[in-house]
């Protein structure tokens, strides 16, 4: 099976699924003459042209408004972020107009728009370029919400988000464009709302989504070297539609629950997974949940600081699981 990158694994799948579908276009700032902001669409505007790759104008309320009014009359509509903390400024679009166009009418249209691209900090490009939004936007009935953490899940799920009828909000973690992992060569689909079991255990479940998971890998690694500890990493790949079954599989099978996101801890998707936990797996725990995140301000710029503190790292999961299992 091919090693490439993430970027390289995108980029496979724009290309496979424009080719697949003359309905399918791609648009955002330089993603044709530039090939995008990280190099995602590289080639794609001399492959398909400019009638399907479409450089826009600086304004993510216009493209984005312009991409759903697509969608409604039948195209299929890949819209690129240059930095999805620029979501704000679409908001109106994506989650008052996007989100609500299938319920509001009934079932009788259908907005089938991807919008994607980088999110999250780690890159120091300081606290107004380094949104994770994934819980706002998951907040919303109506919108699909998919992180990838390998390149593999990054081609599959970006195929399915293109093809599903539904808004689907696809964040890329900016650290990872240049990761390598197996890919499948031609169509290979990752289900939206499926999570994976990226490393099996038995004393500790570890559930966690994006670059956290890797994070949470090595932590596992370090877990069982350091401690003969056997930590189960779920990986939710999907955030809404959210896969309850494999969670609560994993709880019952191990007791013990530690929650890891590079979001910040105040309304995160944690959050929200520790409630689904004590809702319908209370009696299954030997511990308190405990919660591994951002720390709860805007992003720091000076890099050491971010790379030690900010985010998520080994150390901290390490220290958080021994924790759980005391």
């Amino acid at each position: 099976m091919p090693v490439i990158t993430y970027r390289e694994a995108l980029n496979q799948a724009l290309a496979e699924e424009l080719d697949r579908d003359p309905n399918v276009i791609l648009m955002g700032e330089e993603v044709g003459q530039f090939n995008g902001a990280y190099k995602v669409s590289e080639g794609l505007l001399e492959r398909f042209g400019s009638k399907r790759i479409l450089d826009t104008p600086i304004s993510e309320a216009g493209f984005i408004g312009l991409g759903l009014g697509a969608s409604m009359l039948g195209l299929r509509p890949v819209m690129e972020l240059m930095f999805w903390s620029f979501y704000s400024v679409a908001f109106d679009q994506i989650l008052n107009n996007a989100a609500n166009v299938r319920y509001m009418s009934g079932g009788l249209i259908h907005c089938p728009i991807v919008i994607r691209g980088p999110a999250n900090g780690g890159t120091n490009v300081g606290a107004t370029h380094s949104h994770t939004p994934e819980n706002i936007c998951a907040h919303h009935p109506g919108v699909k919400v998919v992180v990838a953490a390998t390149p593999a899940d990054a081609k599959g799920l970006l195929k399915s988000a293109i093809r599903d009828n539904d808004p689907v909000m696809f964040m890329e973690n900016t650290i990872l464009y240049n990761d390598k992992g197996e890919v499948p060569d031609g169509e290979h689909l990752v289900p939206i709302g499926l999570a994976d079991i990226k490393r099996s255990g038995t004393d500790l479940t570890i559930v966690a989504h994006g670059r956290a998971v890797l994070t949470s890998l090595k932590a596992a690694e370090q877990l069982q070297a350091e401690h003969k500890i056997s930590a189960e990493v779920v990986d939710l790949r999907s955030i809404r539609p959210l896969d309850e079954e494999t969670i609560l599989k994993s709880v019952r099978k191990t007791h013990r629950v530690l929650l890891v996101e590079e979001n910040k801890p105040f309304c995160g998707v944690d959050a929200q997974i520790s409630y689904l936990i004590q809702e319908k797996a209370f009696d299954d725990l030997d511990a308190p949940i405990k919660r591994v995140s951002a720390i709860d301000a805007p992003q720091i710029y000076a890099p050491a600081l971010e790379r030690e503190h900010q985010l998520p790292n080994p150390a901290r999961i390490l220290k958080a699981a021994l924790e759980v299992l005391r």
